[in-house]
């Protein structure tokens, strides 16, 4: 794991977009963070892309059949943002991308991928665990706060932690232990 943001070689590097899904437009889920999330998240797949860098997609299939991730449900789409065909698609039912199918760790490994970048949603949940479990795997683990977002939770102790409070408390978790937390801007000008 890297303590900064310094320029990486770009083909080690791939960019895992985590249950960027339309479910999560339902306001069921409630207040939320960062409205530019999807924008950034949008100009990190553009950047990849335009690279010629593996882009990853990450959906979950609830196995919930109310929840709006349901594979049955609407929401279970991806954004429309991710219209580009991924270099590859992973299914899971759990909050870690590596924890799905096909298996991240061995299509990054078989490509001699050394190093993640983050983004998707939610930034405490899928997000986070990602980049967990990415860094404990030894990946060079870049955490894109700007390109994740999370909603309001309320705790067992009845408090309310805003999705702004847990969006703090996930980069702090993360940076110089898991992740280095950077921002949109960070990648995509380690790109160039």
């Amino acid at each position: 794991m890297s303590s900064d943001t310094e320029t990486r070689t770009p083909g080690t590097t791939a960019l895992v977009v985590v249950d960027a899904q339309v479910g999560f437009d339902d306001p069921w889920w409630g207040p939320r963070d960062n409205p530019d999330a999807d924008a950034h998240i949008a100009a990190l797949v553009e950047g990849f892309d335009a690279a010629g860098l593996p882009v990853v997609y990450v959906q979950h299939d609830s196995e919930d059949p109310e929840s709006p991730l349901h594979p049955d449900s609407p929401g279970h789409a991806l954004k429309p943002y991710l219209e580009a065909e991924p270099d590859l698609l992973v299914r899971k039912t759990v909050n870690s991308s590596f924890h799905g199918s096909p298996d991240l760790d061995a299509w990054l490994r078989g490509r001699g991928i050394t190093g993640i970048v983050v983004a998707g949603i939610t930034t405490n949940h899928c997000c986070e665990t990602t980049a967990r479990v990415g860094g404990n795997l030894g990946y060079d683990v870049r955490f894109t706060l700007d390109a994740t977002h999370t909603f309001d939770r309320t705790g067992p102790d009845g408090t309310t932690m805003s999705a702004a409070e847990l969006a703090r408390a996930t980069a702090t978790n993360l940076h110089g232990e898991f992740a280095t937390v950077v921002t949109t801007a960070d990648v995509l000008a380690s790109l160039r």
